[in-house]
């Protein structure tokens, strides 16, 4: 009974499509909002709406308030240091980009390596690739094995005294492989290389400490955890925040400003210029609540059980090949990337929607995954704790019909 009264808390899922009941296993696009998200927007947009840190009136205090109540939350969360690691974004893609252009600019010089796993969404190589194109570096591609894990003793091999830094995700998008952060961490750090960490997937699926995982860098989106679009997080250790220049010139991340020089605001401040997304932010505050709510240990092995059953489906299933099959303890979150042999993957996401099944197709913002496993897309079902094996058994009598219809 659990799951059915989370379920309750997130209107969107009682809808439906084309007359059937809403399956939505398109969670790692985005995930549903629960009340009590969609609650807090609305009320700071109605009962707070004002510009923070400027002004002296109430509803500006208010809504700063808010505002800095949620740094207090995120670090909590993540078990950072201190509030001033983290830095407000508009989503992963943005704090990757933030990352990209400061810490080049402070650390990375002619002839450096990044270093990226080839499992990465887009938006953890292509600013890796613009900031070398910058600077002269040398961008360079760890291989992921066929299973989609990254090989710790390739790492080993592949990290120089070049090497500046690491990008891996957490928990890939395509794949659902949760990658041993900890364990990729020390050998970084062994060879003075520090980390960065997409946790787009890892914030929603697996328990995220900064401290004890020793990340440099860990970024987010909220509206995959449960909060509003736009709102996102950026970590970093304040030691090397501290080292990296603004990204963006403007209003709030000055000290004193003269047409002679201008200084900058200590951190986060320095990171956020201009006006943020200021009535979305805060959302992330109930939205972690839910998240933490659902890591429930009766509801984290029924969400188990629900996720093995697909698996197994998918694998026993001649004409399906499903690309992230894990070995031994490997990790892997209810993300299921497929093809069918002999159907285009769009034609299966079609004909899904018209059964009020929800996926993905097409490359996830993965093209190098794709061009890896010699595919040109994938159909991609990606659960959240909210769903049920209900769902989960009407996905599959689906997607065994689609296919039926499609050979």
């Amino acid at each position: 009974m659990l799951v059915e009264e989370i379920r309750k808390s997130f209107p969107g899922l009682a809808g439906t499509v084309y007359s059937r009941p809403l399956v939505y296993f398109d969670n790692a696009a985005t995930a549903m909002r629960p009340i009590r998200v969609i609650s807090k927007l609305e009320d700071l947009s109605y009962n707070h709406n004002a510009n923070i840190h400027r002004a002296v009136h109430r509803l500006s205090a208010e809504a700063t308030e808010e505002y800095e109540n949620t740094r207090d939350s995120v670090q909590k969360y993540l078990n950072a240091r201190s509030r001033e690691e983290i830095v407000f974004t508009s989503g992963t893609t943005a704090a990757v980009n933030l990352a990209a252009f400061c810490f080049g600019e402070s650390f990375i010089r002619h002839g450096d390596e990044i270093l990226v796993s080839e499992a990465e969404h887009h938006s953890n190589l292509v600013p890796w690739q613009m900031m070398c194109e910058r600077k002269g570096a040398v961008l360079k591609k760890l291989p992921i094995e066929d299973d989609g894990t990254v090989s710790l003793d390739v790492l080993v091999r592949m990290l120089t005294p070049a090497t500046k830094l690491f990008c891996v995700a957490h928990i890939t998008n395509t794949l659902g492989i949760e990658n041993p952060l900890k364990d990729i961490v020390n050998i970084c750090h062994s060879k003075n290389c520090p980390v960065f960490a997409d946790g787009a997937q890892g914030i929603v699926h697996s328990r995220t400490d900064v401290q004890e995982t020793g990340v440099d860098f860990y970024s987010f989106s909220g509206h995959k955890v449960y909060a509003a679009t736009g709102t996102g997080v950026l970590y970093g250790r304040k030691e090397l925040l501290e080292k990296m220049p603004p990204y963006m010139g403007g209003g709030e991340m000055v000290g004193t400003v003269k047409f002679t020089g201008t200084t900058y605001a200590p951190l986060p401040g320095k990171f956020e210029a201009g006006t943020q997304n200021i009535n979305a932010i805060p959302t992330l505050v109930p939205a972690l609540e839910m998240a933490e709510a659902m890591r429930d240990t009766e509801l984290e092995k029924y969400c188990e059980g629900v996720s093995e059953y697909i698996f197994d489906a998918l694998t026993s299933n001649p004409r399906i090949r499903l690309f992230g099959v894990p070995r031994g303890a490997q990790k892997k979150a209810p993300i299921f990337s497929f093809v069918v042999d002999g159907v285009h993957h769009e034609d299966i996401a079609l004909i899904l929607d018209k059964m009020g099944i929800a996926v993905r197709s097409g490359q996830m913002c993965a093209e190098p995954v794709m061009d890896r496993f010699g595919v040109t897309g994938m159909v991609r079902a990606s659960l959240a704790p909210y769903n049920t094996m209900e769902e989960a058994e009407s996905f599959i009598r689906a997607l065994e019909r689609a296919i039926k219809m499609l050979s």
